[in-house]
């Protein structure tokens, strides 16, 4: 089974840019959709994004379009999340998740990382 490690969080400012990477050891990387939620403290976890394991196809979350961007390298075990003119709202915990087929729930992923934060200041 894959196992999951993002990083590229951080602190920027509102209009700004973050690329998160997630990249998976193990086995089967490229066999995943994949996709990103985020929780930011008291709140549930939201959904950001997702990707087929192939790439090619995406779906967003209602505060991500237009703005995030969700890309992968299967070759290089690597899902990233391009985050583009970032809100103090955006300021949240960010999970890449691993599932059979892309989803909206996350309870349809079955392999999780352990998170990176993202704090966006005014």
């Amino acid at each position: 089974q894959v196992q999951l490690v993002e990083s590229g969080g951080g602190l920027v400012q509102a209009g700004g840019s973050l690329r998160l990477s997630c990249e998976g050891s193990g086995r089967g990387f490229g066999n995943y959709a994949m996709a990103w939620f985020r929780q930011a403290p008291g709140k549930e976890r939201e959904f950001v994004g997702t990707i087929t394991w192939s790439g090619s196809s995406t779906d967003y979350g209602d505060s991500a379009k237009g703005r995030f961007t969700i890309s992968r390298d299967n070759a290089k075990n690597t899902l990233w999340l391009q985050m583009n003119s970032l809100k103090p709202e955006d300021t949240a915990v960010y999970y890449c998740a691993a599932g059979r087929g892309i989803s909206y729930r996350e309870y349809d992923y079955i392999v999780w990382g352990q998170g990176t934060q993202v704090t966006v200041s005014s």
